[in-house]
């Protein structure tokens, strides 16, 4: 015989005592696509409590949709190792050049990143970040129904020693820091620059070299990192964004 209320007691006590347990960590990781998923794995495996808040409901970000939602994405040779690491396949197309499944990719970033022990939440909003002293302290979330409703809810606050920026294009997180934190951005304008039209060849170094803190405790990858710094976008190839969280993770490992 199956209880209904059961089933309801078992996903409502399981949540609850995983959230209530990520209230404070050490790193949160703003969005679930390529480069958040990978940081949150890198982190993770490395022993340090990572918190990723996605505000979709599912995660992958723009991989899922391929190219012009032909389920494929390129990956150069660069990156190629990490598709071993994370299982992925693929299959050379031309010299230099891998095409892998945008699902399969998609999945198993995020099937490594929670067995390497990552606390992931989808469905969930980054409204705000707190700041204390000029350095980023956490973040402020609430459900993402609630703003796509335009309810007036109260948010509740999640503290950690660093955040993350893997927004993508929009850089929610940096641009709210920007907005309310009346301290200047480690760009060249002290501001966000802002993404520049697509040039995939400039755009994949571009990202992985502005792969960096750019606030006090804030740090910036994948796409956020070419809005924040002024790069070109780059389209259906990913390379960029795996060898940039896994930079950010390296880079955040050495600091803590």
């Amino acid at each position: 015989m199956i209880e209904e209320t059961i089933i309801s007691k078992a996903i409502i006590e399981s949540y609850l005592h995983e959230l209530i347990d990520s209230v404070e960590s050490e790193i949160i990781v703003g969005g679930g696509g390529p480069s958040g998923l990978c940081a949150a794995y890198y982190l993770a495996k490395r022993g340090l409590k990572v918190v990723l808040f996605e505000r979709a409901l599912k995660l992958g970000g723009g991989m899922p949709g391929g190219g012009i939602m032909f389920n494929r994405i390129v990956v150069q040779e660069e990156a190629r190792d990490m598709l071993a690491e994370f299982d992925i396949r693929c299959q050379e197309y031309k010299k230099g050049y891998f095409v892998a499944n945008s699902l399969e990719a998609s999945a198993a970033l995020t099937d490594k990143a929670l067995k390497a022990g990552a606390r992931i939440f989808n469905l969930i909003t980054i409204e705000d970040v707190i700041v204390r002293e000029q350095q980023v302290a956490g973040v402020v979330i609430n459900w993402t129904s609630a703003e796509m409703a335009k309810l007036h809810i109260d948010p509740i606050s999640f503290k950690s020693k660093v955040v993350i920026d893997a927004t993508g294009h929009p850089c929610e997180i940096t641009r709210i820091v920007e907005k309310k934190s009346g301290g200047r951005l480690d760009t060249p304008s002290g501001k966000i620059e802002g993404e520049k039209s697509m040039w995939a060849d400039v755009a994949e170094q571009f990202t992985i070299d502005n792969t960096k803190e750019v606030f006090p405790n804030l740090y910036v990858c994948g796409m956020a990192s070419n809005a924040v710094f002024g790069g070109p976008r780059m389209g259906p190839i990913f390379g960029g964004m795996l060898l940039s969280g896994k930079k950010v993770a390296e880079l955040i490992a050495h600091k803590m």
